[in-house]
């Protein structure tokens, strides 16, 4: 467990999985991007620094938001049913959406840049005030959400041990573009692991991350369900992109095959946004026929919502509001308080070559 759980105030965190390599750099091992970096870069989920070989996470105890709702919500429907969870996220992520819904948090651009230049006045929660949080709301769960886990994995596995211990289980809201390595430290602390299959075209996921591809995204998924996470999947259907129903029948197949007949497959509605405006809203009749693809395929447990997206964070209560906080003292600047980085603080290199201070 980390020793960030003593720690007196926001402070850069060694990130949990990384590599010196003999060429200068070091190679984080969170996500399948497998970033290589050198000092004063940071990897593409922008989450992580390299600062004179190390590389630290800069978004260690930051919350971009807080809610709590039923974990049918996740959407999970097959494991503990009608209790509640409460949802935490942070910023960055390892993908660029095209129809994101959440580029605030889940690129979190600025909010990053603000953290490494020692301007941020984003929340910064410990693990065991975030789990106090949950048990004094009364809900059963912590979920990991609104932008993709692993770039904080080190603050997950924090707070999941704390909530193991507290009789709370866990949820993992990814997009499976996850290292091996990362689904093994986060196995034996995680309950639930629900993924995307947003397609089985290559070109697809291409165009959302230059280096990803399907297989290593489906590995992934199996890969958590063979380590023993209960494994939920979610295909949002976009019109146009993803809609061909070989294609989906193809996913159906893959998860029968894969995790089981009696998986679940949650299936839901594409919104128009951000590069996808101008993409119609997906008609209910193409969820449905999907649905019944999934049926004739042998998945057992198959779901459509045709009113819901994405598990987005649009207009959730206020950090502060959740954690009993007086929002002045919450959101003061934040700056690390270890030595490590001297007094130049976490200057980024895109700074440095610009010539800023």
């Amino acid at each position: 467990m980390s020793t960030a759980l003593q720690s007196a105030g926001y402070r850069l965190i060694e990130t949990r999985l990384q590599e010196r390599l003999d060429d200068g750099t070091t190679r984080c091992h969170l996500c399948l991007w497998r970033c290589r970096l050198k000092h004063g870069q940071r990897g593409f989920c922008q989450a992580h620094v390299n600062r004179h070989g190390t590389l630290y996470n800069l978004s260690y105890g930051i919350l971009s938001a807080i809610d709590v709702g039923p974990i049918e919500d996740k959407p999970v429907r097959h494991f503990r049913p009608g209790t509640r969870v409460m949802s935490i996220g942070s910023y960055g992520c390892n993908f660029r959406c095209g129809g994101c819904h959440n580029l605030e948090i889940s690129w979190g651009v600025t909010a990053l840049d603000e953290l490494a230049r020692g301007e941020s006045t984003a929340a910064w929660v410990t693990p065991r005030e975030i789990v106090a949080a949950a048990l004094r709301h009364g809900v059963e769960g912590i979920a990991f959400t609104y932008s993709e886990p692993a770039v904080w994995l080190e603050y997950v596995l924090d707070v999941s041990h704390l909530a193991r211990e507290a009789g709370l289980y866990t949820v993992y809201v990814t997009n499976s573009f996850v290292t091996d390595e990362a689904l093994e430290a986060m196995a034996p602390v995680m309950d639930v692991l629900c993924s995307d299959i947003k397609s089985l075209d290559d070109a697809f996921y291409r165009d959302i991350c230059p280096t990803a591809s399907v297989q290593p995204v489906l590995d992934a998924i199996a890969r958590a369900h063979a380590l023993g996470i209960h494994v939920e999947t979610r295909t949002n259907v976009i019109p146009g992109r993803n809609d061909d129903p070989a294609m989906l029948r193809g996913i159906a197949e893959w998860i029968r095959d894969h995790l089981g007949a009696d998986s679940p497959w949650h299936i839901t509605r594409f919104f128009p946004a951000y590069k996808l405006a101008h993409l119609p809203a997906t008609e209910p009749t193409a969820l449905w026929r999907a649905h019944d693809l999934a049926r004739e395929a042998g998945l057992d447990n198959v779901y459509v919502y045709d009113d819901k997206g994405c598990d987005c964070a649009g207009e959730n209560t206020p950090v502060n509001v959740w954690l009993d906080a007086d929002p002045e003292a919450l959101h003061q600047v934040k700056k690390c308080s270890a030595s490590c980085c001297g007094e130049s603080g976490v200057v980024l290199k895109k700074y440095e070559d610009a010539g800023e201070p």
